[in-house]
């Protein structure tokens, strides 16, 4: 007794496509199948194949790259209208980077 069939209707950009239809028939597969293989991986693990992650923000990027640089931390002082500044005597690296990037 035949299963009954099903189908799936997914817009992708066209290059995805064209790549993993490239890289599936190198592994001997065509798209139905390996959409098929997808859907029964998800539910024998009964999750996703793989793990999801969150993009970092363009400022959570630029924190994790400062404290890879082991740039200390200091506590700035602000004018009246609430602009920061560096004392050049006291953080003279600092006061560098702030000048000449």
């Amino acid at each position: 007794m035949a299963t009954a069939k099903s189908n799936v209707n997914v817009k992708i950009e066209t290059n995805v496509k064209e790549l993993a239809t490239q890289l599936l028939a190198r592994m001997g597969l065509d798209q139905t199948t390996a959409i098929d293989m997808f859907y029964r991986q998800i539910i024998a693990e009964k999750r996703l194949p793989f793990q999801p992650i969150v993009n970092p923000t363009p400022q959570e990027q630029i924190a994790a790259a400062i404290l890879t640089k082991n740039i200390p931390r200091v506590r700035l002082e602000a004018d009246e209208n609430g602009h920061a500044f560096v004392d050049k005597e006291k953080h003279p690296d600092i006061y560098d980077w702030a000048v000449n990037g």
